[in-house]
């Protein structure tokens, strides 16, 4: 007894004593108070050798994950690259995150070790200590922290797409919570440049949406690392990343999850929504029974009952769902409608564990209360924009739903769904959703802090202050204004840009634009469900008078080519519309008597500007109300090269007017936002798409007087590498079909083309495709004595042929915004900073007449923040006239549309942000809409 006696009280013994004294005081909270009650002096032969450890893996389950105690006490970051020389930031104007986001300090930023080290005023005894420090002079200029996004497949989606880098979904099963997006992610992604050259420091690198849960996902910095390895790229890795086991006295760090509900997983699967619940539930259920069975062994452990206790139960697939049930990890949740939301807080509530956000939550902001009520805390909302009705659980998105959200108490989060958006625009985002109501402070937030926080970061990223890691951008205008591009990035301290290229900005750019009033329109939002009438009311007045106006664009009769007619200087502009004509215009002395009548409607335009309404190309706008619905569009066409076309349709081309759609929502957005016209293609997927058409964006159908403008504008091809038919068999076909080989429909319509009588438009992005392109130009013209009417769309690398398409007269429609998505687009122009020129700007200095394309339905509305963008980057050789004509002129002329659109627009306020479209004007129609 003696003996036994000495062995109960031997060193081994005291510490396991001790760790479960301990375990009493971390643990008293989740604990019964039985747990007290410890064997007074534990059997020897009962206690196995493994105990301090089994006890100290039962603490550990109670640990929240969070940084460690001493971690504010550091002053070298973990990623901290050695020979990285200190740098001072000075005369900044600093936007720390502080004060919920208001707080801006004039001054100075030292970074150092990887870490800021001072904010603000510094003293120059403490710069003393520095030898070889850079110092970089922002003069003024705004400094924000490192852009992050919380939703991103940056590396798992990666860009160009290949086929061997497609690693963001499986189809190996609708619940996977063992699969982690860190073992498919490809360093080699072209776009971790280009997006940390929009100011992207920081990604949640999440699996696809094809799971009910994809798998676990992982928060990374971009910038490239010696190592060359994935795993380099991780910022706080979880302590599992690579041992099983781990050590038990380290506080866990955050983990985070990708869950999906909703279409997704329902249409990878043929399930449906009961399917996907149901799977959801089965996999929890799995887990939690693990879980109870690792809480009982721990109950014995930590109350001395050693006996037959064995090992502690794990199961490596499933550890990670028990983690999410124990608090630890951060589910990111893709949902879209309020059904799937009820469902996934049911979810919560049942086995009892949070979701860090809803991801797309395109009815969030219908359903605040309901968000409210999931376990633990409401989960934040990340959502886009303007980026909706791609799908049907996407129809109801409103641009208003950040405002809503936020002024129901809930966590904002703007993110890009890399590569759905390009997340190099991520702060375009988070601008355009200040634009419509979300206020300034809210709105940088969503882009830096809030998401930091969200994904259990915020103790070192998302704000600019001491002991954080130097993830830093310096902005060449207020980050919120548009247009706004890095002068420089900084990760762990390191200047990201080596040869940082920048373009001239106004100096309102430099201040947080004044947006306008949506409080009606936010109001109807919620009203009507995300359905809000959007039919233009015209008004009852013959008359309308609009003053204040600051200036007037019109259109050249004879070269179609906008011009500025009248800027206000000392007096205000007036402009006088009679039956949709202007009957009078300039300054208040030229329209006296007009001004007075008292039967006209007045409109004050706030200094804003009246110009020629806009014209949209290159998505499938009038064709589609849901985009992802095939019931909702006119449908591809047969594609002669790469399908069997039935012998009905031998030698037809399809004509786009016949399948128009009116009244599409985009459609009635475009109008409201200044797009009045639209040119649009049958949608293809291979060679040949068929004749465009242009229409109306405000006619409620085609037999409205005015709705189809012209029946046909020209003839549309594609040639690409990824048609599934080689290039050189495309062109065989191409030559064979201008040089008189096709026959019926086809041949007649080629034969227009070589006549001269309508515009051949090629989508194309190659150069080495654009090249053959010139040089058939070149042969077919030769042989025919005709000269060719050519045309560009697409073309992402015709900037590398800017001296030769204006040398062909050939024209060029590019998006505003070039990104690499596939190989034959990997060589585009970036723009500032990355390069001094932009593709458009390159373009038309070698005399090419570019017009800009809209791809995406959704984006049409916002076409002239596109063509504003595009004079905000060209370094002043786009003035407001030439990105007037980028989307209204020079679209019609490359496009073939022959009568000019005579529409104008009134905007009130400034341009850019600050603007608002109030009315139309329509000669043909003898009207004005007020919108």
């Amino acid at each position: 007894m003696e003996k036994a006696s000495k062995r109960a009280h031997s060193p081994a013994k005291k510490r396991i004593w001790a760790l479960q004294f301990v375990v009493v005081l971390l643990a008293a909270s989740s604990y019964a108070l039985t747990y007290l009650l410890w064997p007074a002096s534990p059997s020897a032969e009962t206690l196995p050798i493994n105990a301090e450890s089994v006890i100290a893996q039962c603490i550990a389950l109670q640990m929240a994950p969070g940084p460690p105690d001493s971690f504010n006490a550091r002053t070298q970051s973990d990623r901290f690259v050695e020979g990285t020389k200190p740098t001072l930031i000075r005369n900044a104007s600093i936007w720390t995150g502080l004060d919920s986001g208001n707080e801006v300090v004039y001054g100075n930023i030292l970074i150092d070790k990887g870490i800021i080290k001072k904010v603000g005023s510094i003293d120059a005894s403490l710069l003393d200590v520095y030898r070889d420090i850079i110092v970089l002079d922002a003069a003024g200029s705004w400094v924000s922290p490192g852009i992050v996004d919380l939703h991103s497949h940056l590396g798992v989606g990666s860009s160009p797409s290949l086929s061997g880098a497609r690693d963001s979904n499986s189809h190996a099963g609708l619940t996977l919570p063992w699969l982690r997006s860190l073992d498919g992610l490809n360093t080699h992604d072209d776009a971790y440049r280009l997006s940390i050259a929009g100011g992207v420091t920081t990604a949640n690198v999440l699996p696809g949406s094809a799971n009910a849960i994809g798998g676990q996902a992982y928060v990374i910095k971009l910038r490239p690392t010696a190592e060359r390895s994935a795993s380099a790229m991780l910022l706080e890795p979880p302590f599992s990343i690579n041992d099983t086991h781990v050590n038990p006295f380290q506080r866990p760090r955050w983990r985070q999850m990708k869950h999906a509900c909703g279409e997704n997983p329902s249409r990878v699967y043929s399930g449906t929504r009961m399917d996907t619940q149901w799977s959801f539930r089965k996999a929890y259920n799995t887990a939690r029974i693990l879980k109870e069975k690792q809480d009982a062994y721990c109950e014995k452990a930590l109350t001395g009952r050693w006996p037959g206790l064995g090992d502690f139960p794990e199961d490596l697939q499933w550890e990670a769902l028990v983690d999410v049930l124990r608090g630890r990890v951060k589910v990111q949740n893709h949902c879209y409608e309020a059904v799937d939301f009820d469902g996934m807080v049911r979810l919560t509530n049942e086995f009892k564990f949070p979701i860090a956000a809803f991801h797309h939550a395109h009815e969030a902001y219908l359903v605040p209360d309901l968000i409210k009520k999931a376990y633990g805390h409401p989960p934040a909302v990340a959502i886009f924009a303007t980026h909706a009705r791609f799908k049907r659980e996407a129809s109801r998105g409103s641009e208003f739903a950040p405002r809503i959200l936020a002024d129901n108490g809930l966590d904002v989060v703007m993110k890009s769904d890399h590569p759905v958006l390009d997340s190099r625009h991520l702060i375009y985002e988070a601008q355009q959703a200040h634009y419509f109501g979300l206020p300034a402070n809210l709105s940088l937030a969503s882009v830096t802090s809030t998401p930091a926080r969200i994904m259990g970061q915020d103790h070192r990223i998302g704000r600019i202050i001491e002991g954080f890691d130097a993830d830093i951008v310096v902005w060449d205008s207020h980050p919120l204004s548009l247009g706004a591009a890095p002068t420089q990035v900084f990760i762990d301290g390191i200047a990201q840009i080596e040869k940082p290229f920048t373009s001239k900005k106004p100096k309102s750019a430099q201040r947080v634009p004044s947006t306008p009033n949506f409080d009606k329109e936010i109001a109807d939002a919620i009203k009507y469900e995300g359905l809000p009438p959007l039919e233009p009311e015209t008004a009852k007045a013959d008359v309308v008078v609009f003053w204040n106006v600051g200036s007037i664009f019109m259109k050249n009769t004879a070269t179609r080519k906008v011009s500025e007619v009248f800027t206000s200087t000392a007096e205000n502009g007036v402009v006088v519309v009679e039956k949709g004509r202007i009957v009078c215009s300039g300054a208040e002395a030229a329209c006296p008597t007009a001004v007075l009548r008292p039967d006209a409607l007045h409109l004050d335009l706030a200094g804003g500007s009246i110009f020629p309404g806009l014209l949209s190309y290159g998505s499938p706008l009038g064709l589609t109300h849901i985009t992802g619905e095939a019931s909702t569009s006119d449908g591809p066409v047969f594609d002669p090269l790469s399908m069997l076309v039935p012998g009905i349709l031998d030698g037809t081309v399809i004509k786009a007017a016949d399948g128009l759609l009116f009244a599409t929502r985009d459609a009635l957005l475009g109008y409201r936002n200044g797009v009045t016209s639209a040119v649009t293609a049958p949608s293809s997927r291979g060679f040949l798409s068929g004749l465009s058409t242009v229409f109306s964006t405000a006619a409620a159908h085609k037999l409205v007087d005015g709705a189809l403008v012209q029946d046909v504008a020209a003839l549309h091809v594609a040639l690409s590498f990824s048609s599934g038919i080689s290039v050189s068999t495309q062109f065989a076909t191409l030559r064979g079909l201008l040089l008189g080989e096709g026959e019926g429909d086809l041949a007649k319509q080629f034969a227009l083309v070589v006549a001269g009588k309508i515009p051949l438009v090629v989508n194309v992005e190659s150069a080495d495709i654009i090249a053959s392109v010139l040089v058939l130009k070149k042969e077919v013209e030769a042989g025919t004595g005709n000269t060719i009417r050519l045309t560009l769309a697409g073309a992402t690398e015709a900037h590398l042929l800017a001296k030769e398409i204006g040398q062909a007269g050939v024209g060029v429609i590019v998006q505003q915004r070039p990104y690499p998505k596939s190989w034959e687009q990997k060589r585009i122009m970036p723009g500032p900073p990355l390069s001094q020129s932009s593709a458009i700007a390159t373009l038309v200095a070698h005399n090419v007449t570019v017009g800009i394309a809209v791809v995406d339905p959704a984006g049409v509305r916002n076409t002239r923040f596109d063509m504003a963008w595009a004079g905000l980057e060209s370094n002043g050789a786009l003035g407001k006239a030439e990105t007037l004509n980028l989307v209204s002129s020079n679209l019609e002329m490359l496009l073939g549309v022959e009568e000019s659109n005579s529409d104008l627009v009134a905007m009130k306020g400034g341009s850019g942000f600050e603007g608002k479209v109030v009315a139309i004007m329509s000669p043909r129609r003898s009207s004005v809409d007020l919108v």
